[in-house]
């Protein structure tokens, strides 16, 4: 029987259109856009200059603390500039733009695709080169994945969970890599079981996933410690809180960490980029999007380089349908609409969504019945019609008391409200708000 999460979720259509499209390299940009604020945390520091000459895979931007991470070339060619530029999301970021000069790499990067299975390095040395290769969560989040296998001194994690869930609708870059590459992640999943001195291993898939479950079910069978878990295809199945109530059925709590109950969570994207630097001395240069949507004429899965322009990938598919209201980075539920055509591939970005006005037209706002349907459906039990009141009138102390902080940002109470209120905007606002007033104090 399928296991889910014990708190709220919606049933959207998953829309899986590209599921059945394998992944396919893509054509390395004229000009790499890399910015050095792709991960949560301090942004890396250039290393670089103008007129450099770099390779793929040499370090460009050196992370400036513990919650950071470094940032590598994704081409080879001659530095044309480090300068400020506005990403996918509309922030300003130091960006080094690499003019590109064939594909040369540097020495100690195997890019074979003979698989190497064999574990040599102790747990230290693993974070060790996880941290230099500058790998980070891939779920969504991008935080560093060298913190995350360092719990704070009393804390110790009893089993590592890999996130296959991929709930997000449109979504199947990670489906695509449990099924291509699954033998590489769970190798990835070993190296970060012996970084964390765990011997139990979880992969979530949601059910809607059979040929990722078979082959993953098949393949844990030469992974000792290791078993797959069948989820419910339900949303926000992939949230770290939920996925860990769902498999482990532990209550992570309010500003805590996954640790705090023994858990670590990590994306399988992650797991397959660990066993890239580990086991192949590659670091974090490109990553699996989707392209997708209804109107396009045809869905891809690509393998893009970091810094790749957006307008590459909207190329590659034939352009921007007329009918097209929003392109998207990311999923309809949680993603945001990209601030410009040229902004570049990130360590965060997961796909590329075109949709159409209808998929994208809000209705009128109603007045809120108390119908309590978005407090049903939250994940997080919070209750999403009083914050967003609270919001509108600038209340945050009470926001802070009724826990404004532990929202997970997934839009299940717009998704639910049958009054069309934009409560996710408002909560998503006023959070942010929040979180800077708890840190002043």
């Amino acid at each position: 029987m399928s296991k889910t999460f014990s708190m709220g979720g919606v049933h959207p259509h998953d829309n899986k259109i590209s599921a059945n499209i394998a992944i396919e390299p893509f054509p390395l940009p004229a000009i790499a856009a890399i910015s050095l604020a792709q991960h949560i945390g301090a942004p890396a520091t250039p290393v670089v200059q103008k007129g450099d000459f770099v390779r793929v895979g040499q370090l460009i931007g050196k992370a400036t603390g513990f919650v950071s991470a470094n940032v590598h070339a994704s081409v080879s060619g001659t530095v044309k500039s480090v300068e400020p530029f506005v990403d996918a999301t509309g922030a300003l970021s130091m960006t080094i733009f690499i003019e590109t000069q064939g594909d040369e790499w540097i020495e100690g990067i195997d890019r074979s695709s003979q698989i190497v299975s064999n574990i040599t390095l102790p747990g230290p040395e693993i974070i060790k080169k996880i941290t230099e290769c500058g790998i980070v969560g891939l779920g969504g989040a991008t935080f560093p994945t060298h913190v995350k296998l360092s719990p704070p001194p009393g804390k110790k994690a009893t089993c590592l969970i890999l996130n296959g869930a991929e709930c997000e609708p449109f979504l199947t870059s990670d489906y695509r890599i449990m099924v291509e590459f699954g033998e590489e992640v769970l190798t990835g999943a070993r190296l970060m079981m012996r970084a964390l001195d765990v011997q139990k291993c979880y992969v979530g898939i949601e059910e809607n996933k059979p040929q990722a479950i078979q082959k993953m079910v098949d393949l844990s069978k030469r992974f000792l410690g290791t078993e797959v878990v069948v989820l419910k295809k339900k949303y926000p199945q992939g949230g770290e809180k939920q996925l860990i109530d769902a498999i482990i059925k532990r209550q992570t709590p309010s500003l805590g960490l996954p640790v705090d109950v023994g858990a670590v969570v990590q994306n399988v994207g992650t797991a397959l980029a660990v066993y890239e630097a580990v086991q192949k001395n590659k670091p974090l240069i490109d990553k699996v999007i989707t392209v997708t949507g209804f109107q396009l004429n045809e869905q891809r899965n690509f393998r893009v380089r970091i810094g790749t322009p957006l307008s590459q990938l909207i190329d590659a598919v034939g352009g921007i349908p007329e009918n097209t209201a929003k392109l998207v980075l990311g999923g309809p539920m949680m993603g945001k609409s990209i601030a410009h055509q040229e902004a570049p591939v990130a360590k965060a970005s997961s796909a590329l969504l075109f949709l159409s006005e209808k998929e994208t037209k809000r209705h009128s706002e109603g007045p809120c019945i108390r119908c309590a349907k978005c407090v049903e459906v939250c994940p997080m039990r919070l209750e999403c019609y009083l914050l967003y009141k609270l919001g509108k009138a600038n209340r945050y102390e009470e926001l802070e008391q009724n826990r404004i902080y532990d929202c997970i940002e997934c839009g299940c109470c717009m998704y639910g409200c049958p009054a069309n209120i934009p409560l996710l905007d408002m909560v998503r606002l006023k959070k942010g708000e929040v979180l800077k007033i708890m840190k002043n104090r």
